[in-house]
């Protein structure tokens, strides 16, 4: 597996490519160091993941994303001094899966890269969950809102898979981050809420008032409507179309 890192500062390169290569050898690191160069990789390397500074001397990085999702939904990973919730929610807004700021923990930073490179290429099953107006389908790594299409990044997706696979029942913090990002480290639950904030904006009438996906303190987020889970099984080396 491939991943590409846009970032013009080399010692940050340098110290994840040791990171990578200590603890996930699998993954091989390629750099750019500035977005117009970034821009051409992702076309030529074909990686598995993108990992990209917002601060490049040439472009601004958010122009990067933007203009990689244009021609490829390969998973982008942001990594950024940048703290403020705004500028967060942008890079979510415009395709990225996840974001991690700086300075960060080389085992956090491959446990989110990790996470997002075991996504690609899972179910050969058709199979459905519904919960109330939503419908995911795993397979397809979509879920749908009253039968049309959400969008929501890698992260969302998996975060409100395992609430709906759990409708009824409060999962915590720690166990959505461990499931998300293989790591249920408190510093991981102001990612988590951001994410929960953005869901609530796409399934509730009220994101302020949510009716649907809710917290309760001592219990965690729940899905408050009934779950129908329908599975449709091929045979063996036969995938959903």
């Amino acid at each position: 597996m491939k991943a590409l890192m846009i970032e013009d500062d080399q010692n940050i390169v340098e110290i994840v490519s040791l990171g990578f290569k200590m603890r996930c050898p699998e993954v091989d690191i390629v750099a750019a160091n500035n977005g117009e160069a970034g821009i051409r990789m992702a076309k030529t390397e074909d990686p598995d993941i993108i990992i990209l500074d917002l601060g490049l001397p040439d472009i601004s990085g958010f122009e990067v994303l933007a203009c990689i999702r244009r021609f490829t939904k390969i998973p982008v990973l942001v990594l950024s001094v940048r703290t403020d919730e705004k500028d967060i929610s942008k890079g979510l807004e415009l395709g990225a899966e996840d974001y991690v700021l700086k300075p960060f923990k080389q085992t956090e930073l491959i446990g989110r890269v990790r996470a997002l490179l075991s996504t690609r290429g899972r179910a050969t099953q058709e199979s459905w969950i519904e919960c109330g107006p939503v419908k995911c389908l795993p397979h397809r790594r979509q879920l749908l809102f009253k039968d049309s299409p959400l969008s929501v990044t890698a992260t969302e997706f998996d975060i409100i898979r395992h609430l709906m696979e759990n409708a009824g029942r409060g999962v915590s913090s720690k166990e959505l981050c461990e499931v998300v990002w293989s790591d249920g480290n408190k510093a991981l639950e102001d990612s988590l809420k951001l994410h929960i904030k953005r869901l609530r904006r796409r399934v509730e009438e009220d994101p302020e008032n949510p009716k649907m996906l809710v917290f309760k303190a001592g219990t965690g987020y729940y899905l408050s409507r009934p779950t129908r889970e329908v599975s449709r099984k091929y045979p063996s080396g036969q995938a959903a179309v």
